[in-house]
Formats: C-alpha cells, sequence, structure tokens
C-alpha cells in the first residue's frame, strides 16, 4: 500500500511539473519520468486495490463514522448444492459462520483508534466482544491492516460451525470432532450508506471451504432429506434467485451473502 501511494504521489507531481513547465528541459523530463513511473504505479495500485480503496474512503469519509462488520462464511456443497443455514436473527437462510472476535489486546487497539460497539445488534454473552463496530473513517486503513494481521482477533472458522451444526444436531459432533477447510479469499464490499444500519457501511467476508473426509461427506449427505426446518440444501439458481423460483407459490427467503460462496 505504501508502494502504491508513494508511486501515485511521485506521478501527480512530475505531471504537474511537465504541464507547468511545458517546452522546458524540467517539463520534458518531468513528463519523461511520468511515463516511466506508469507502469510500475499501475501494478503497484492493482496488487493492493482493496488497501487502495479504503485509503480513498479513510480519506473522502475520514470525518464520518463507518459501520464495520467482519465475518467468515462457510461453502459447504455436495452434489452442487449448499448447505445453508436459518439465521437466530432474522428469518432467512444464510451460509454458516459469523462474525469474528477480538481479544483482549484486540480490544486495546480498538480503543486507540476510536472504535465504538454497534448497537444494531443488542450486545449480550453472545454477541460480546463480535467484530462489529464503529469507528471514525480517518482510522479505516488502521483497521484493516490490523485486521489483516490476524492478531488480536480470532482466526478461525470452527467456532460457528461447531455452534451451527453441531450443537444443534444437524451433523454427529463424534464424526466431525475436527473439520478440515481450504480458505478462498475476502470480500470487502465497496462503501455503501445502509437505512438499516443509519450508516455508512463496509461488509468484510472472509470465505472457507469445508474439505470433508469420507465420513463426514457421507454424514452430510445423510441430511439432505431430514425435513427439518432450521437448515437446507440449495441449488445455486436458488441461492442467485434469493429463493424465489418460477412456478413456485411458496418461495424459501436467503440472505443475500449467501452468493459470495458460491
Amino acid at each position: 500500500m505504501l508502494r502504491a501511494a508513494l508511486y501515485l504521489a511521485a506521478s501527480i507531481i512530475l505531471l504537474i511539473l511537465g504541464f507547468s513547465f511545458q517546452n522546458t528541459t524540467l517539463g520534458d523530463l518531468s513528463v519523461g519520468a511520468f511515463l516511466a513511473l506508469t507502469v510500475p504505479t499501475g501494478i503497484a495500485i492493482s496488487a493492493s486495490r482493496t488497501h487502495a480503496r479504503l485509503y480513498w474512503y479513510s480519506l473522502r469519509y475520514r470525518n464520518q463514522t463507518i459501520r464495520i462488520s467482519a465475518a467468515y462464511l462457510f461453502r459447504v456443497k455436495l452434489d452442487d448444492k449448499y448447505l445453508l443455514v436459518r439465521g437466530s436473527r432474522f428469518p432467512h437462510y444464510q451460509p454458516v459462520g459469523g462474525v469474528f472476535k477480538f481479544s483482549s489486546e484486540g480490544q486495546r487497539f480498538l480503543t486507540s483508534i476510536d472504535a465504538q460497539d454497534d448497537d444494531l445488534i443488542a450486545i449480550d454473552d453472545k454477541s460480546r466482544s463480535d467484530l462489529r463496530i464503529r469507528l471514525p473513517g480517518r482510522n479505516l486503513l488502521k483497521f484493516y491492516t490490523w485486521y489483516d494481521g490476524r492478531r488480536g482477533r480470532e482466526d478461525s472458522p470452527w467456532r460457528e460451525f461447531h455452534e451451527e451444526l453441531i450443537l444443534t444436531s444437524v451433523i454427529p459432533g463424534n464424526v466431525f470432532p475436527h473439520i478440515f477447510h481450504d480458505y478462498h479469499g475476502r470480500i470487502v464490499d465497496p462503501i455503501r450508506y445502509s437505512a438499516h444500519a443509519s450508516s455508512l457501511e463496509i461488509i468484510i467476508s472472509d470465505i472457507y471451504e469445508l474439505l470433508p473426509n469420507g465420513d463426514q461427506e457421507e454424514a452430510l449427505r445423510g441430511t439432505f432429506s431430514s425435513g427439518r426446518e432450521d437448515f437446507g440444501w440449495f441449488t445455486r439458481n436458488a441461492i442467485e434467485r434469493r429463493g424465489v423460483l418460477p412456478g413456485v407459490t411458496a418461495s424459501t427467503p436467503i440472505a443475500e451473502h449467501a452468493q459470495k460462496i458460491l
């Protein structure tokens, strides 16, 4: 991010000099240097698009409050269907997962950047220390750099997997004493105004994919026809259409963010 910022600043200065001193040796040298920096500047910015975007947000919205929600989502896929669970707070189906939590060390850092608890969802024993906060826009990049470093916050998707699938007896705990998964990357949504939160908002989602062994796959497949309403298996088409399918009278509401696991 720093390299991209330096390249960009140098390019702007050289461009200004080139226009300001046209038809002079200084102007010609400035334009030449600007052209030489074009490629490395583009590469540096491309390599740190997320940092660059958040840097811009931190300047543009420096005096405004931004709501941040940072969570992990599980892609659990078998036979071209995806496992979704019914939300406890909202009556729609969504991927297994939840908001990361921060530790006492993380709390100290968040306090240092003037982050406040988010009041959109009532804070109780379950939601306490959730990485769902509001902070001054000027500190957005500091937050993301800390978050990306993973120190002072939860760094495993196991907790919600265990709570949403094992403690609820969707799958047997003795078959899932542990899990293996792949990390599929991070989605940082563009900033937007959320009427629901009455605030500017950025949603961060880390995507994981469950890699079940033979016994675990068999246990998952055994849930296909369970008839339970607290979870279900859905096709890609159903998720993209948010549960509304042509020719079907009764729709099953599916959360918009479920599309992130496709």
